[in-house]
């Protein structure tokens, strides 16, 4: 018998994935009377140069982790900020289209932008309600949190017992923590662009593990 005993120290079960769960970088900003790119009935802007620089800023981050796979979205932004880092490990990064941004309807492309800095009503009754369904048009956050799950969990089944980076959006990283912890629906909204979060899942089980870590910005 052993004499001592020294703290507990977290480690996945096993079977479980652990899940890099990285904000894109920073897009081009909205201008007014033009709409973004669209792909599939969404807005797909661009990384602008500062994207750019803190999606090399995670690549630096990662590119000595042991990372098995690389996950993106069908948006171009999220494509552009795992590129750096798929480089460096020389992984091809799979598409996972369940965990593209929420659909914000009549407003994606750029208008949702200048409707929130402008305190549009719509966008208050949103966050009061904590559901982006009041937006006209918009997913509901039930439906954008059970996709994301959903997409979640199909990578954890292909990759028991590894890491994986996967490459998303500021309302799916909340979408996905919120159901990880059982918060209220906007609970880990605002995580920053290239920020790392982090969750193991386990089966129908999903631990939180990090949020919105930006030491490497």
């Amino acid at each position: 018998m052993s004499s001592e005993a020294r703290q507990h120290r977290f480690t996945p079960p096993q079977g479980a994935t652990d899940i890099l769960l990285i904000r894109h970088g920073e897009t081009q900003a909205a201008v007014r009377g033009q709409s973004f790119p669209m792909v599939d009935g969404q807005g797909d802007p661009p990384l602008r140069p500062e994207g750019e620089a803190q999606a090399h800023a995670v690549a630096a981050r990662l590119k000595l982790e042991a990372i098995d796979a690389i996950y993106v979205t069908t948006m171009q932004r999220t494509h552009q900020t795992a590129a750096p880092l798929a480089t460096a490990l020389g992984i091809t990064p799979l598409v996972e289209p369940d965990l593209r941004e929420v659909f914000l309807g009549d407003w994606d492309g750029g208008e949702f932008r200048f409707r929130a800095a402008e305190n549009d009503p719509a966008i208050l009754r949103a966050r009061e309600k904590e559901c982006w369904g009041e937006l006209p048009g918009a997913e509901t956050f039930i439906a954008l949190q059970s996709r994301v799950v959903r997409g979640l969990r199909r990578i954890a089944t292909a990759h028991p017992d590894q890491l994986v980076a996967v490459v998303v959006h500021g309302g799916v990283v909340g979408a996905a923590l919120a159901a990880a912890t059982g918060s209220r629906n906007f609970g880990f909204n605002g995580a920053d662009n290239g920020s790392i979060s982090r969750v193991v899942i386990h089966g129908e089980q999903m631990i939180l593990r990090g949020f919105n870590d930006v030491a490497h910005l």
